[in-house]
């Protein structure tokens, strides 16, 4: 062995990658400055790091030697990095130009942007969006930096007082550290919920593209196309649901958490729940009626959305308002015709890919769609997700004009029933399409809100820790771009399933499962994000929300858990 002797601090650290390099420089020299010495650098661009485990800017100082990741632009915590260091530079170019005047970050929009609004001007022209874009390219080119500061919680108070950002102060009268960290660029100043870039130098890849004269979308790349903008739909399918919703937020006075944690800490959340799940019940009951008058050609209703969207609850609460229309529907479960666990096809990296049409069992689901429309008697298959077999389940026949609703993440997908006419089909999309945000320039993730539901559900339901759920997300939201978001199109109609509320309820439950995630596990660093993210809301007793609520389908709670359709001798299954 050889002799262990004290010495002297060396004057250098050096961090090893992953791959078996190692890199030396001097101690408390930026994580950035290191890693600008690899030749991958820029492609795809290197935005942050992770040290020790932990997620950390470029501009942390390596002070011992270390084990360093690079995060770049095509990672979910460096896209996140990206986009929100773009909202920056956009909010400090606006307020430049634009002093008066009042900018909103709303929500995300297909192919990579953000929807953005503007109050406070008397027109905004094609002509002043090109000139705010030429200024934030100026800006990108003198490569200002992002200077980062914490600060005491009522410094930042009376800052954001100072210059009337008044959402700003309504949110963090209710944080419960005693500081805050500021970023500033020339004269403004702002926070943001996560870490930036150093500099604006990093940020060339955006453009302004108008929608209306107060409206337009800030333009960002995509993670599987980290330098260039791919092309827009022609139509966003998804905006007037978004504009409903936000004018659903404006008719509760409830635009910003700040505002949904005044609604409990003033003790007027209860009629705030029941509202919001008045309006949920309005929706329905419309999309109920529609599908009435079309009764003579759609057999099927097909509901469809991304993970953890409260698909099986709506349909459910979908059937109760046919009902009342006077038809009889049955509702088919998607998930239950899911293969066994060994049959489950595998992605790139080897984990199961539930969210691939494959993972059904579509030949089963097809035949037995085909003998319920024709009155034969079905044994409709239960799907054991704990166990990953599919069983026998309950035995179903069907009258001759019964309506069948079948849910499920492959409803939009013209390949799921390939023998059945289109025009026996009622296509409906839903999604939890959050348009409540922290503030004007803090926006809430609609992924963020599914994932913390499918956490809390995953953990009672299908035995999975935190910890598992976080390592499958990222599967997950591939399968989504891939099998359910190229076919949201089709959809007859699109039902929002989010409920202004709800990120209160779920953070009691969600943020003891996410405590649990082993420490310096990349599912940790998504584990502590997700939690830092819940510190912003005030907490809400589940005893409030009503038991049909979509919200109890992750609860655990609901009244239609069990709900069956029963038969009628005279009529058939009611």
């Amino acid at each position: 062995m050889e002799k262990i002797s004290i010495v002297n601090p060396r004057t250098t650290v050096e961090i090893y990658l992953p791959d078996g390099r190692a890199l030396e420089g001097p101690r408390y020299t930026p994580v950035g400055e290191f890693l600008k010495k690899l030749p991958e650098w820029d492609n795809p661009p290197i935005v942050a790091s992770v040290v020790n485990g932990l997620l950390r800017e470029l501009t942390y100082l390596i002070q011992i030697d270390s084990v360093v990741e690079v995060v770049t632009v095509s990672d979910s915590d460096g896209a996140r990095i990206y986009r929100r260091s773009l909202t920056f530079l956009l909010e400090a170019s606006f307020q430049a130009l634009y002093p008066n005047a009042t900018l909103t970050i709303d929500h995300a929009v297909e192919s990579g942007g953000f929807y953005c609004q503007i109050a406070g001007l008397d027109s905004f022209s094609e002509k002043d969006l090109t000139q705010l874009e030429n200024y934030m390219n100026n800006l990108v080119e003198k490569d200002l930096l992002f200077e980062r500061k914490e600060v005491p919680i009522e410094e930042a108070i009376q800052y954001f007082k100072s210059i009337g950002q008044l959402d700003k102060v309504r949110l963090l009268k209710y944080r419960q550290k005693d500081h805050l960290v500021l970023y500033q660029m020339g004269d403004q100043k702002d926070y943001h919920h996560g870490y930036m870039v150093p500099s604006t130098g990093y940020l060339k890849t955006f453009s302004l593209v108008p929608m209306d004269e107060f409206a337009f979308i800030l333009r960002y790349p995509r993670r599987h196309a980290p330098k260039k903008l791919l092309p827009m739909p022609k139509m966003q399918y998804l905006l007037p649901t978004y504009k409903q919703y936000s004018d659903w937020l404006n008719r509760l006075g409830v635009e910003s958490v700040g505002a949904l944690n005044d609604s409990i800490k003033e003790n007027r959340i209860r009629e705030l729940i029941l509202v919001s799940e008045a309006l949920h019940e309005l929706r329905i009951a419309e999309i109920a009626r529609k599908i009435s008058s079309e009764t003579n050609n759609a057999r099927i209703v097909l509901i469809a959305g991304p993970s953890s969207s409260g698909k099986t609850t709506f349909s459910k609460r979908l059937s109760i308002q046919l009902l009342a229309q006077g038809l009889s529907p049955y509702p088919l479960e998607l998930d239950n015709y899911f293969v066994n666990r060994e049959l489950t096809p595998k992605d790139e990296k080897g984990d199961y890919d539930f969210e691939s049409l494959k993972a059904l069992d579509t030949e089963l689901l097809e035949s037995q769609i085909k003998h319920l429309i024709a009155g034969d008697e079905v044994q409709i298959p239960k799907f054991d997700f704990k166990l990953g077999i599919s069983q026998p389940g309950e035995i179903v026949k069907l009258q001759k004009d019964q309506l069948i609703i079948l849910e499920g993440i492959h409803g939009m997908n013209p390949n799921l029933l390939k023998q059945i006419s289109p025009d026996q089909t009622f296509r409906i999309y839903i999604s939890c399409l959050t348009q409540l945000n922290l503030d004007r320039h803090n926006r809430i993730s609609t992924t963020d809100t599914r994932l913390i539901r499918r956490t809390i559900r995953d953990a009672r339901e299908r035995g999975y820790s935190a910890n598992d759920t976080i390592k499958r997300w990222e599967s997950v939201r591939r399968g989504e771009k891939i099998h359910i978001f190229p076919y949201q199109q089709n959809a007859n109609e699109i039902f929002n399933s989010a409920l202004v509320y709800e990120l209160a309820v779920l953070k009691p439950l969600a943020e003891p499962l996410l405590r649990q995630v082993p420490y310096g596990t990349h599912a940790h660093i998504e584990a502590k994000r997700l939690l830092s993210f819940l510190e912003w809301f005030l907490p809400l007793d589940t005893e409030l929300i009503p038991d049909n609520s979509i919200l109890q389908e992750f609860l655990g709670k609901s009244i239609l858990k069990e709900f069956r359709l029963w038969e009628n001798k005279n009529r058939g299954m009611y």
